[in-house]
Order: C-alpha cells, then structure tokens, then sequence
C-alpha cells in the first residue's frame, strides 16, 4: 500500500495532502498570509494522525518545486527534507506549472475544444512564470518568465480556445483580449500533485535529499526597508 504525502507552498495557498494508492485520503489548506512556515508541518501532522498513519508507513514525500514564491518553496522543500531524513523516505518534486495543468483537468475546468493549457504563477507587476501545455497535459514549451501584453499568446489564440490558470491569469484577463481565451484565478493545491506523484514514485525518480534546490527560475530579489529602525 503506497502513501506519499504532499507539500505544495509556492503561492499564497499552502496545502498538503495524504495519498494513498492513488488516492486522496486526507487534505488541509490555508490562505492565511505568511503562515507557510507555521502551518506546513502542523497540517502534515494532523493529516497523519487524522489517518492513523505513521511517517514511517509512508513510501515518499513529494514537493512543489516552483517556480513560485523564494519563501514559500524554501518553506516546502525544507520540511520536505526535514521529513525524509527524520523517517529515512525519498523525496519527490513537481513543477507547479505541472500540478495547475492537472488541477485543471481533475476539477473539468478545460474548455471543450480546448487547444491548449497555459498556467500562470504570478511574478512582478506584469510578469508570470509560465509554460504551453496540451489539452492532455503534456508540456510543451519551455518554463519561462513572460512579461505579458496584448500580442502574448496570439499565434494559439488564433487556433482556438485556450485556458488560462493560476494566480497569475487574472491580471493577464484584461491584457489579452480574445474570445479564445478562458481565465481562472486560483492556487495550486497539494491534491492536484497525485497523478505526477504517483508516477514519479513509480519510475523512481527521486530527487537528492542533501542537494536538492527549488526551480526559482529568477534569483531572488531583496528589499530594504523604508520605516526607520532606530
């Protein structure tokens, strides 16, 4: 019987879940502002114990692993390894490009007809971290941060309809103006990493626990503060 608890904390929405066999047995998400670091460890332990499931009992631990929030995937990787050394499991990853794609098509939100699955993770002001995904999720271009303006996306618009998702999509509802074009706001959850978890898990592609590192795609940026310490 294979369990693989899930992590994902690249967005504002932090949330994890318990699979088994291919199952989503237990979940938890909060939209609560930075409580990333506070509530990821606290959900995984109330879902196993909500299950009567112990660490050890399961077979991996799999983690978004971006693009997306610099603090919000440190926050995920790091309990992520934190748990698999603590109980000797593997460790897994999914794009969060990935889980959106399969978010979408879990929850029947591609349109019919639809030719093409674009998610979106929110950057700066008009920039996304994005990708071109088929109605069947496979990707097809490559992860890139894309300043979007009113010619993004033009050439598969012009083909048919096209899903727009993630928190990312509804700054860009006003921008790209077709009637092609599908928009939904939303984060990517933890449950909707099962199906590639699942997968990873069989083809054993396990990542490094020692080495492993989020895809940030941009190296982060940091800020001084206005207000006056002293």
């Amino acid at each position: 019987m294979e369990k693989i608890i899930l992590l994902e904390t690249s967005t504002e929405l932090c949330s994890a879940a318990l699979v088994e066999d291919g199952k989503v047995v237990a979940y938890k998400e909060s939209t609560t502002a930075r409580s990333h670091a506070s509530l990821t460890a606290v959900f995984v332990d109330e879902i196993l114990k909500e299950t009567g499931t112990k660490l050890s009992d399961c077979s991996a631990v799999c983690v978004s692993k971006g693009p997306g929030s610099y603090t919000g995937l440190r926050v995920g990787v790091s309990t992520a390894k934190g748990l698999c050394f603590g109980a000797g499991l593997p460790m897994l990853s999914v794009g969060t490009l990935d889980t959106l794609v399969f978010q979408a098509m879990e929850e029947g939100l591609v349109p019919e007809g639809c030719k093409a699955i674009v998610p979106m993770i929110d950057a700066r002001r008009m920039e996304v971290y994005t990708s071109v995904f088929s109605p069947e999720g496979k990707q097809l271009t490559d992860v890139e941060a894309r300043i979007i303006d009113s010619e993004s996306f033009k050439d598969i618009l012009g083909e048919g309809k096209v899903l727009f998702i993630g928190d990312g999509a509804g700054k860009c509802e006003g921008v790209i103006n077709s009637e092609n074009a599908v928009f939904v706001q939303c984060c990517p959850k933890a449950c909707a990493m099962t199906r590639p978890a699942v997968e990873a898990l069989k083809e054993k592609r396990f990542e490094d626990v020692a080495y492993f590192e989020p895809f940030y795609l941009k190296d982060f940026v940091a800020t001084v503060s206005r207000k006056k310490l002293f």
